[in-house]
């Protein structure tokens, strides 16, 4: 997750010094004493703190029988310490993460089913697609909802204006995305004096290859008997071989970009160095604030392959199994994600809010800094595939990362990564199984 390291020392103590206190979080309130719950949010960035800590005090004033006390988290450390805080009964009420740490933590019985407990406006407001996303067996036969999801994020291109412009390539809209041939040949028309079409930051090359590979239908993994194993076949195998026919067989691609994370090629894309940067909507932030004087961007949409479909992972808000107070905290979370609010936590976070009302803001739908084209990105979001896997965590970090890498630096084949991917990854995933 995006996160400074300087937060996460800090987060662990504060954290651990919030929360440590009481089971569930939140204590018990002794007879007309308020009730309290405790909040863990993991916003980072200084707006969304500052939205986070706005909506808080506003309920707290409204609410004077029900308090939620604010506690600031990490991504970086957040599913260590809540292992350690549900198995010592010391864990937050109302928890924020995202969906692909839901699965395992409702399975083990420490998330509460929120399926009886939303209210009627908050669950028609959120469309099935991000409910989707919140939704795992709850271990009887059904199907339970492990969290309210309300922000995601989306694959779109930052591009340089003045050199989009002087290659006089189609600009791409959000009703009309370039195909990924267009836009291999707009990258190749921007090659050129040194300078290259696209950059691929690949520090990091699974979540982007994942996402972006529902474009041709790709999902990576298939379930038969009760049983998930990984496939790659040629659905999986395109997003991946365009990827590295621009790297070396078009060299549109900068091979300088490839081990570097999501933002580290920014200064070199002010400079002209390339002129597209494929990252996730919330990239922006940085542009917007860092951008010398005079630099003209735009935000297209991400290229579309049979479909536009990109894989959906959200930022949840989820209740403690232990919590002695779970409709407080879910009227707080009512409260929290409506419209109105979820519209300030998207602009603080620069993501796309799940609510329709929150899609509808004006703020939300400004041509400024590429809103139109981000929030307009968010109806191609489907269910990510993986995120129903046990055993993704471990795949991607031991099988997929470095295979990935590999292959997009040209060290081994197509065949070869799909060989890893596959036979690795399934003796991963056989141990999730048993």
């Amino acid at each position: 997750m995006r996160i400074t390291s300087a937060l996460a020392a800090a987060a662990i103590l504060t954290l651990a010094a919030a929360c440590g206190g009481g089971g569930g979080g939140g204590s018990s309130s002794a007879p007309n004493e308020p009730v309290k719950i405790n909040f863990l949010s993991l916003a980072w960035q200084k707006e969304s703190v500052a939205a986070n800590k706005q909506l808080v005090d506003e309920w707290n004033k409204a609410n004077p029988n029900i308090q939620v006390t604010y506690v600031q988290g990490s991504w970086d450390n957040v599913n260590d310490q809540l292992v350690t805080q549900f198995a010592g009964g010391t864990a937050p009420d109302v928890i924020h993460n995202d969906s692909p740490a839901l699965s395992g933590f409702a399975s083990d019985g420490y998330l509460l089913d929120l399926k009886d407990k939303l209210p009627a406006e908050l669950k028609s407001d959120i469309p099935q697609s991000a409910w989707d996303t919140v939704t795992f067996d709850d271990g009887k036969g059904g199907q339970g909802v492990y969290g309210v999801p309300f922000l995601q994020e989306s694959q779109v291109i930052i591009a340089n204006k003045k050199l989009l412009d002087a290659a006089k390539v189609r600009i791409p809209t959000a009703d009309d995305p370039w195909t990924w041939d267009e836009f291999s040949e707009a990258a190749k028309k921007m090659t050129k004096d040194g300078s290259y079409g696209v950059a691929w930051a690949m520090k990091s090359p699974v979540n982007k290859t994942l996402n972006l590979a529902l474009n041709f239908g790709g999902t990576f993994f298939q379930t038969s008997g009760g049983k998930t194993t990984v496939k790659v076949g040629p659905e999986e195998r395109e997003v991946l071989q365009r990827i590295h026919d621009q790297l070396y067989k078009d060299k549109s691609a900068d091979p300088d970009a490839l081990g570097q994370g999501t933002a580290d090629p920014l200064p070199a894309f002010y400079k002209g160095k390339f002129a597209m940067l494929p990252a996730g909507v919330y990239l922006r932030q940085q542009v917007v604030e860092q951008a010398p004087d005079g630099f003209e961007w735009v935000t297209l949409p991400a290229p579309k392959g049979t479909s536009a479909q990109q894989g959906a992972v959200s930022q949840t808000l989820s209740i403690a199994q232990e919590s002695e107070h779970p409709d407080e905290a879910m009227k707080f979370i009512s409260f929290f994600l409506n419209g109105t609010n979820q519209a300030k936590l998207a602009k603080g976070d620069w993501l796309l809010p799940t609510s329709q009302k929150a899609a509808a803001d004006p703020a939300m739908t400004t041509e400024e800094n590429g809103w139109d084209v981000a929030t307009a990105s968010a109806k191609n979001l489907v269910v990510a595939p993986f995120l129903k896997v046990n055993g993704f965590d471990e795949w991607k970090s031991k099988v997929a990362t470095p295979a990935l890498q590999e292959y997009f630096a040209n060290k081994i084949t197509i065949d070869q990564a799909a060989a890893k991917l596959v036979e690795d990854g399934n003796k991963v995933l056989e141990r999730y199984q048993r």
